[in-house]
């Protein structure tokens, strides 16, 4: 599954080690794998370059994975490279269970590739394409049993599907579960249907839920369950005995299955269950998802098998949804990343333990997968994968980068333009959830040699990417190679993306009574006044109590003050509840699994009774401060308290903390 906080650290190393390099000898068609080591460099090969055989790449890989994994803390790895339909190199690095000490085993070992599962969906879906039982751009509700609302007047297809436009707010209740009970496809797509925001087609916004639903258009169409779909019209014909969607997985399967580790230093976790099966719960070895490159590489043929049609094949790869220019765009169920002037479709996939990188360079007929079983030491696995591929394609693949430059007047004043808060598109609206466009808004920064940054966005060392405008609203990573594109609408930036996000995700200008820029700072102010106040209770009471003083407010007054403080202390409580809440539901996603709704309930039926409550009395309380004879800093000092109430209300309502819903 596709995180959000995707590819936020890495490991880009290359080190001349094999300790870890664990398995038997890479099973490799002899014939071909000879072939692939003596036949001359392609065209599309770089003269010069190191040449793209078995010897080079398994020395290359035995340099750059054994100490990757050791200094990232990342238990085991598979890497698979194929090449003009055949397995190049296999490798397995490192162990599938610590314990026990078991090598990772390419042709055995089963890794869960997570959202590369989506790949196999959508090869289901235009299996079902060709036979003409689905039209993509057919409103899907005539292939379900319940109704999916239009939204602006326009229906979903299949196509807005697989491009990931069809505007269906995030949603994490029930993701991923260890409990082996899974609900039913059926029943979760009725079940857990999410808000809209967008327009069908407009606006890329990752969806697990729109993937599951195409995988139940899938099996109602075919009549079959899915699971027994994809083991008939997938991998029997690609020959992938060690895969499955099945969850649990078949005993047959089970004891080849990798655990998956927090790190590798701390103990393992259980089996993850993906609700949404066909986003994201296929369990694979390395060799078998070669048979799934080579098919795709070869649009649609492995052996004497086909999967697809050759003109199906290339729709997936060859059909481009344009939103942006100049930057990656959603295929077909594919993502671009072009890179070095070569065509390459991809897809990325994240559980909370599995982490794992498709590529296929499709001209060239090359096709590179890895998969880790464990994020590693904070979530270098991101970083890892993603050094993999560059460094693989720069070393096979070279190329300068282009040069570009505009007028630096220019630059500075579209640089002004894009500068502000943003918010990505994949993200939650309508539940307590949405708090986290607050805390996570993306801030676009001038810097002073006129560079923009986004300072969520880091490389591989985790400082900030600068960006340089190369062309009228089109930007290049300082040092690097990927690009940041814009789209401006009566002189001001409307949307903007940046690869590798480009293809699924979007950045649209946070509204001003949303912003971070001033909602922030003023509610870490407040809660530092707050804070304050609800400590200096028992120090005062304590103080009086020492020297034998009498409380010196009355009337009115002492009242106010008194209620001042019990708002403080539940308005503190509570909102530290709240963080507290969503940041462990956000480090283990099973938290999430439905069984502490009563909680979410409690927190949200105090809300408006804290919030309001709390608001109510810091402007009585302001109000009869500034009317009495105290001294002015206890009259500022109650005026700001109020502020700090009212503010906090305004976060509470804006971002839905009161609002009595259990769809998250």
């Amino acid at each position: 599954m596709r995180s959000l906080r995707v590819v936020l650290l890495s490991a880009a190393v290359s080190f001349t080690a094999s300790a870890f390099a664990q398995g038997p000898e890479p099973a490799v068609p002899p014939k071909a794998a000879d072939a692939a080591a003596t036949q001359p460099v392609p065209e599309s090969q770089s003269a010069g370059a190191p040449q793209l055989t078995r010897t080079d790449v398994e020395a290359w890989l035995d340099g750059f994975m054994p100490f990757t994994l050791r200094s990232t803390d990342i238990p085991g790895a598979v890497v698979v490279v194929v090449k003009d339909g055949a397995i190049l190199v296999q490798k397995g690095y490192g162990f599938s269970d610590i314990e026990k000490r078991t090598p990772v085993d390419p042709e055995q070992t089963l890794f869960r590739p997570g959202s590369v599962s989506k790949l196999f969906t959508w090869t289901a879906v235009m299996q079902q394409v060709e036979q003409g039982k689905l039209d993509l751009d057919a409103d899907v509700n005539q292939y379900l049993d319940f109704k999916i609302p239009d939204l602006d007047g326009k229906p979903i297809t299949l196509r807005n599907i697989m491009t990931h436009t069809p505007g269906f707010e995030e949603q994490y209740k029930g993701l991923i579960l260890t409990d082996p009970n899974v609900k039913d496809l059926g029943e979760y797509v009725k079940d857990s249907l999410p808000p809209r925001m967008f327009a069908p087609g407009t606006t890329p916004a990752y969806s697990n839920y729109a993937t599951a639903l195409a995988g139940y258009i899938v099996a109602r169409t075919s009549g079959m369950s899915f699971d027994d779909y994809l083991d008939k019209f997938v991998f029997a014909p690609l020959d992938m005995t060690n895969s499955s969607f099945r969850q649990p997985l078949p005993e047959a399967l089970l004891a080849k299955m990798s655990l998956g580790y927090p790190r590798g230093s701390e103990p393992a976790e259980a089996y993850e269950m993906i609700t949404p099966a066909p986003a994201g719960s296929l369990a694979s070895s390395g060799a078998d998802m070669a048979h799934f490159m080579i098919a795709h590489l070869q649009n649609g043929r492995y052996g004497d098998n086909r999967i697809l049609k050759d003109e199906t094949a290339r729709m997936m790869h060859d059909s481009a949804l344009t939103i942006f220019p100049r930057v990656h765009r959603m295929m077909l169920g594919f993502y671009e990343t072009n890179y070095n002037g070569h065509r390459v479709i991809s897809h990325g996939g994240d559980t909370q333990w599995f982490h794992s990188d498709l590529n296929l360079f499709i001209d060239d007929g090359v096709g590179l997968y890895i998969s880790m079983n464990s994020p590693g030491k904070e979530g270098a696995s991101s970083k890892v994968r993603g050094a993999l591929f560059e460094e693989f394609a720069d070393r096979y693949f070279p190329a300068e980068v282009p040069a570009g430059e505009i007028d630096a007047q220019i630059a500075a004043e579209h640089a002004r333009m894009i500068a502000g808060p943003y918010s990505i598109s994949r993200r939650m609206e309508t539940n307590f959830f949405s708090l986290l466009n607050l805390i996570g808004q993306y801030k676009v920064t001038v810097n002073e040699d006129g560079t923009i940054t986004a300072p969520l966005w880091t490389n591989a060392a985790g400082v900030p990417i600068k960006w340089r405008e190369v062309e009228p609203f089109l930007w290049r990573e300082v040092g690097g190679k990927q690009l940041l594109s814009a789209l401006v609408e009566d002189g001001r930036v409307t949307r903007f993306t940046f690869e590798p996000l480009s293809a699924i995700m979007i950045f649209e200008p946070t509204p001003a009574y949303k912003s971070g820029t001033w909602l922030l700072p003023v509610v870490a102010a407040g809660l530092i006044a707050l804070v304050l106040t609800t400590l200096a209770w028992p120090v005062a009471a304590l103080t009086r109590r020492h020297y034998r003083a009498a409380y010196p407010l009355v009337g009115e007054d002492a009242r106010a003050h008194r209620w001042l403080r019990y708002a403080a202390l539940a308005a503190v409580v509570l909102t530290v509840a709240w963080l507290l809440t969503i940041v462990m539901a956000l480090e283990k996603f099973t938290l999430l699994n439905g069984s502490y709704d009563w909680w979410f309930w409690v927190l949200q039926l105090l809300s408006p009774i804290v919030y309001i409550g709390a608001a109510a009395l810091g402007v009585w309380n302001a109000w009869v401060v500034v009317r009495s004879s105290r001294k002015w800093y206890a009259k500022l000092w109650a005026v700001l308290l109020a502020v700090a109430f009212v503010t906090l209300l305004w976060v509470a309502i804006v971002y839905n903390l009161i609002a009595f819903s259990l769809q998250y």
